[in-house]
């Protein structure tokens, strides 16, 4: 059987010693498994860049949207790689088709390693760090840094989407409803905020999927959606054509590039599928067409 390493991150919301333990099961059924958890932050990227550099056949990895991150960054060799919803949202393992329960996603992996199926998607690079699904300067990196800042709960996990929708809200608050341009995206122009997505849905609020970035598709480069100005007359229509995915006019609008650069007028920060990089003056953004192998 072929060696995989199964990456855990005890600290997501769904993953639990006994579900770990239902997990690896499933996996030993048709590979030799080793289990490695995680322990501070970047250590899955430490982890998997091991296992690939040990010779590890496959590595899956459970794990919320953070670990899933830190993982594809830590992917240096063509090994195939699978995701197990471990979160309390876990965008990219939803957004590639695997069920929400972790067992019946260990099922599914299973069945493409049976098979050999795998899926070649392209990731996003920003000042040279990968992202999965979804990247922002301004308004959703604001508000993933104010979720951070409340800290994490008794039981090491993370505030939910309701407490993520409240910091979108107070970010907002915080400059009375109404942001002028403050970046400037190099051939398109000055623009508020700016969402850049390799792959859509850009999140999701409880079960429903937000488009925000709806043409972006994982079989191809980046897309971006930037609005260029946010009024508090018009707030509540912005949030709804952002949301559902009909962001056209008053937005920037890009599809299937390669390469995007934004400028800031001041540091402003940046977040990578949900992950707070800090404030960044300059960003270069680089699709990687077909970078991974994917289990699913």
């Amino acid at each position: 059987m072929r060696s995989l390493v199964l990456v855990a991150n005890p600290f997501a919301t769904r993953v639990t010693p006994e579900k770990l333990a239902e997990v690896e099961g499933v996996l030993a059924r048709v590979a030799d498994v080793t289990v490695v958890e995680t322990a501070h932050p970047q250590h899955a990227t430490e982890l998997v860049r091991e296992a690939c550099g040990g010779g590890s056949e496959v590595v899956v990895v459970f794990s919320g949207d953070g670990g899933f991150n830190e993982a594809l960054n830590g992917l240096g060799a063509d090994v195939p790689i699978g995701f197990l919803p471990g979160g309390g949202t876990s965008v990219l393992s939803r957004a590639l088709g695997l069920p929400a329960e972790p067992v019946a996603a260990a099922e599914r992996i299973v069945d493409a390693l049976e098979a050999n199926r795998t899926r070649r998607i392209t990731l996003g690079r920003v000042n040279g760090r990968r992202f999965a699904f979804s990247a922002g300067i301004g308004l959703d990196a604001e508000a993933v840094r104010r979720v951070d800042d409340l800290g994490r709960r008794e039981d090491g996990r993370r505030p939910g989407d309701l407490a993520f929708a409240l910091a979108v809200v107070r970010a907002l608050a915080a400059q009375r409803m109404h942001v002028e341009p403050r970046l400037e995206i190099r051939g398109y122009g000055r623009a508020a905020s700016a969402f850049v997505a390799n792959g859509a849905p850009y999140t999701y609020a409880g079960g429903v999927p937000l488009a925000i970035v709806p043409d972006a598709d994982f079989e191809l480069g980046l897309d971006l959606v930037a609005p260029v100005r946010i009024r508090r007359r018009s707030v509540v229509r912005l949030a709804y054509t952002l949301l559902t995915g009909h962001a056209r006019g008053g937005f920037i609008y890009a599809h299937d590039v390669d390469h995007l650069e934004i400028s800031c007028d001041d540091p402003m920060p940046l977040q990578v599928d949900g992950e707070d990089l800090g404030d960044v003056q300059e960003a270069v953004f680089d699709a990687e067409r077909g970078a991974v192998a994917v289990l699913h």
